[in-house]
């Protein structure tokens, strides 16, 4: 799979990507297909299909991903007013690229209240 993952290519570099953050574990990218006026994705380096493949050995990893969201919201001026994070998980929770990616959404009133 990962010789077809269009993420594992961007972080093999043969799909070119604007990184807005990159460190030895994940990088980051504004969304091709943007739903608000800050969209973007935090991507683990590291091949992993989906949030339910998430495994011990990936604690420290999906911690990471929510510190680097959380530190891209603040850098996008977006942290003050309020943002989302949302992980969809597989094809009825919405996943279209089967690697594990948060989105980071701001910018605007953001539709639904969930919680």
């Amino acid at each position: 799979m990962e010789g077809k993952c269009v993420f594992c290519n961007i972080v093999a570099g043969k799909i070119p990507a604007t990184i807005l953050y990159q460190d030895e574990k994940v990088i980051a990218l504004r969304d091709i297909k943007p739903q608000a006026p800050i969209h973007l994705l935090v991507i683990p380096k590291e091949h992993i299909p989906s949030l339910a493949e998430l495994g011990d050995k990936q604690r420290e990893l999906a911690a990471h991903l929510i510190y680097v969201a959380n530190d891209l919201a603040k850098r996008e001026g977006v942290a003050e007013r309020g943002y989302r994070l949302i992980v969809n998980c597989r094809r009825e929770g919405g996943q279209e690229v089967p690697h594990l990616h948060i989105h980071l959404l701001g910018g605007r009133q953001l539709s639904g209240i969930m919680g």
